[in-house]
C-alpha cells in the first residue's frame, strides 16, 4: 500500500488503521468459518472504531460504504459467544456514525433482542451466552436507542421491552440486570412512546422497580451509565469521555490461535442481506489525508 500523493510506502503501522484495510477485514468476516479468526476480524474492526480519533471516523464511514454493516449483523446469530461479543462491542463503536446508528437500529435490533432472551432461554442446548457478552449486547442496544426515537420504536416493535423487564427481573447477575435496566429508562424517557408503552401494560413504576431490581452492592458506575468494567485500565482512566465511545479489547485476548487455518464445522446461517440494499456503496474519496491504496 502507498500514499495517494507521494506516492511513498506508509510506515508500518499506519497500514493498520487505513480505511481500505476495513475490506480486508470484512472478507475474513464473509468466507471465515473459524471462530478465532472471527472474533479476531471483529475485534480489529472494534479497536479500529473505537473513539473520536479522526481514523476512527473514516473507518466507521468505510464499514458502512463498504456494505459491512449486514456482515456483523449476520454474525450476531453466531452459535459461539466470543463472535457474537466482539460483533455487540464494534456495532456500539460504529454505531457512533449518525447514518449508521441508524442502520443499525432498524436491520440489528431483531438479533440484539433475540440475543436478550436467549441469555434467559438458550435456543439450542448447551448455547449459553456469558455474562461478558448479555452486558455487550445490552449496552450496543442502550447506545442505538439513546437520542433516537425511530431506534427506540424499533425496540418496541422487536418486543424487546419484555425482553429486557424479565431479563432484569431473573438474571442472577446484577451487572446484566443494570445495563437492562439502563435501556428501560432510556425507553421510558422518550414522551412520545410511553402512550404505546402503557397500552401494552407498562408503566413508570414497573420500569422504576426494574431499576431499584438491578441496584446491588457494585461500585459507583462509569460517567456514562454503563459498565465498563472490559475495557482496558487506561481507558478507564481518561476522565471527561464517553466509555461508550471507545470500547476496545486487547488483542492477545483471542489466544494464540488466532489467526489459525480455516475451520468448516462451525457454520453460520447466511441470509440475505437486508441493510446492504440501503447502505452506501460509493468508494472512498475527498477524505483529505494521505489513505494508502
Amino acid at each position: 500500500m502507498r500514499d495517494r500523493g507521494g506516492g511513498t510506502p506508509c510506515p508500518g503501522f499506519e497500514l493498520l488503521y487505513q480505511p481500505e484495510v476495513v475490506r480486508l477485514y470484512l472478507s475474513l468476516l464473509t468466507e471465515s468459518r473459524n471462530f478465532n479468526t472471527l472474533e479476531a476480524a471483529a475485534g480489529a474492526l472494534q479497536n479500529l472504531s473505537a473513539g473520536n480519533w479522526v481514523w476512527a471516523t473514516y473507518i466507521r464511514a468505510a464499514v458502512r460504504k463498504e456494505r459491512g454493516l449486514p456482515v456483523l449483523v449476520e454474525l450476531l446469530q453466531s452459535e459461539t459467544d466470543k463472535v457474537v461479543r466482539a460483533v455487540a462491542i464494534a456495532l456500539r463503536n460504529l454505531s457512533l456514525d449518525r447514518r449508521n446508528k441508524d442502520l443499525i437500529g432498524s436491520y440489528a435490533m431483531a438479533e440484539l433482542v433475540r440475543n436478550v432472551r436467549s441469555a434467559q432461554a438458550p435456543a439450542r442446548p448447551g448455547v449459553r451466552l456469558e455474562e461478558d457478552t448479555v452486558v455487550a449486547v445490552l449496552n450496543t442496544i442502550h447506545e442505538i436507542v439513546s437520542d433516537s426515537l425511530d431506534n427506540a420504536r424499533s425496540l418496541l416493535q422487536a418486543r424487546g421491552v419484555p425482553a429486557l423487564v424479565a431479563l432484569g427481573a431473573s438474571s442472577q447477575s446484577v451487572r446484566e440486570a443494570k445495563a437492562a435496566s439502563h435501556v428501560l429508562q432510556t425507553v421510558w424517557s422518550y414522551k412520545e412512546l410511553r402512550s404505546a408503552l402503557q397500552k401494552d401494560g407498562w408503566s413508570k413504576a414497573r420500569f422504576q422497580s426494574a431499576a431499584a431490581n438491578a441496584r446491588g452492592p457494585k461500585a459507583a458506575p462509569s460517567p456514562g451509565g454503563l459498565d465498563d468494567s472490559t475495557l482496558p485500565l487506561v481507558e478507564k482512566s481518561l476522565d471527561g469521555e464517553k466509555p461508550g465511545g471507545r470500547d476496545m479489547i486487547p488483542m492477545e485476548a483471542l489466544g494464540p490461535d488466532g489467526y489459525s487455518t480455516m475451520d468448516r464445522r462451525e457454520r453460520r446461517p447466511r441470509g440475505s442481506d437486508p441493510a446492504g440494499e440501503t447502505s452506501e456503496k460509493e468508494p472512498l474519496k475527498g477524505l483529505g489525508l494521505a489513505v494508502c491504496s
